[in-house]
């Protein structure tokens, strides 16, 4: 049986290399057209060329993102988008359009066709579907449970891909259409501006509900499947999908190097303790923002798992520096300032083979001028920092509160 493929998300050129540095097996990423994710910074054409090859050097893949629901105006130069994206050998394109299904299949027959979670696949049927009209893979609806995916897949011999980790939507597989009503903007044409989430005052007729002081919103708590992931991996499932293209390296790099350990461990173990559930969980909540919640994987959501008042919530960890070289001669490393720290913090080092390791700030050196300093407070500023531990380029430091 081949291992089970986990896929990140990417918003851009940097955030995709940091993603399978840090363990994804694939990423999936949009470019400037057909993508639903318009507010990400997105892929120039030079861009995809270059994570294609960056991500084939290292035997792993990349998916674009072609899953808008497209009017007539946004189909022009279709055709030349799907003959380029071949040109660069990207391995698949992720589609919710029957059209752009046919047109890739008719013109870049040896590039991949995956069905994006936009088109609401709930049953094997729909699947044969798919398989008929040539494509490879699916990648199942959110709201569809561990037990359906089991029956589907005894019934299915396509690729199933499924969401583990990211957010929700508050409407089915995605198909919103709150901001087109409330900003004009066409979520499923890339343009949600979440208008789940904002705040809002309920009424009724014209009396303010009470409490007072309080709002109400219609987002839904985070996917977070790390508990299902034994499950998914023995159902056979051929791909855990991060959503996410719109955050951080930071948050990337910690959610993708959790999965990857648990994935890697459970191949090895075949069993994974609560203890180190627990263990995952907690390191998956330095980086997470927001409260989460196992999604449909047991049928259908609680009122427990959805965001119905305003809360306020933060990672347990900041994100203060990005390590660029280390001289082990001096015990010194370069690094790239993200947030404020001070000579005296305590801080948390992590990478993709760097196990966590607490070390306290002693000295800090201004890479430019070479003076000593006790603050860093300038976004992107290089410091030499002394590190008597063994670190290398892509590590990350991370403040401890």
């Amino acid at each position: 049986m081949d291992k089970i493929e986990l896929l990140a998300p990417a918003g851009n050129l940097e955030k995709a290399k940091i993603a399978l540095i840090y363990g994804a097996d694939a990423v999936y990423i949009g470019g400037k057209k057909f993508s639903l994710r318009a507010r990400a910074s997105n892929f120039e054409l030079n861009d995809i060329k270059e994570i294609c090859k960056f991500a084939h050097e290292r035997n792993k893949k990349v998916y674009v993102t072609t899953n808008i629901i497209p009017h007539d105006e946004d189909m022009d130069n279709l055709d030349e988008y799907l003959l380029v994206l071949n040109e660069m050998k990207v391995d698949a394109i992720i589609t919710s359009s029957l059209t752009i299904i046919e047109r890739a299949k008719t013109l870049v027959p040896n590039m991949e066709r995956h069905v994006s979670t936009q088109m609401s696949i709930t049953n094997s049927k729909a699947i044969s579907f798919y398989e008929h009209i040539g494509c490879q893979r699916v990648v199942l609806a959110r709201e569809v449970s561990l037990k359906e995916i089991e029956m589907i897949k005894k019934e299915s011999s396509l690729e199933l891909e499924v969401f583990i980790h990211g957010g929700m939507c508050s409407s089915y597989s995605g198909r919103c259409v709150l901001s087109n009503h409330l900003t004009n903007r066409d979520a499923n044409r890339g343009g949600c501006a979440h208008s789940c989430r904002w705040n809002y005052i309920l009424y009724k007729g014209n009396k303010k509900l009470p409490p007072k002081n309080q709002y109400f919103n219609m987002g839904s708590k985070d996917l977070m499947a790390l508990k299902q992931i034994p499950k998914l991996i023995d159902l056979g499932v051929s791909s855990l999908k991060i959503e996410g293209r719109m955050k951080s390296s930071y948050y990337l790099a910690t959610v993708v190097r959790c999965y990857r350990k648990l994935i890697d461990e459970y191949y090895v173990n075949h069993n994974i303790s609560n203890e180190q559930f627990n263990q995952y969980i907690k390191e998956i909540n330095k980086a997470e923002n927001r409260l989460t919640s196992i999604g449909f994987f047991e049928g259908i959501v609680k009122p427990t798992e959805q965001l119905y008042d305003t809360r306020e919530e933060h990672p347990t960890k900041e994100y203060i520096g990005y390590i660029l070289d280390y001289d082990l001669k001096k015990q010194m490393a370069l690094v790239e300032q993200r947030n404020y720290f001070a000579k005296g913090d305590i801080v948390e080092l992590f990478g993709p083979t760097l196990d966590n390791t607490i070390i306290k700030i002693e000295k800090i050196i201004d890479y430019e001028t070479k003076e000593e300093i006790d603050v860093a407070r300038h976004p992107l500023q290089k410091l030499l920092i002394y590190m008597p531990v063994l670190v290398k380029r892509h590590d990350m430091m991370r403040k401890v509160k």
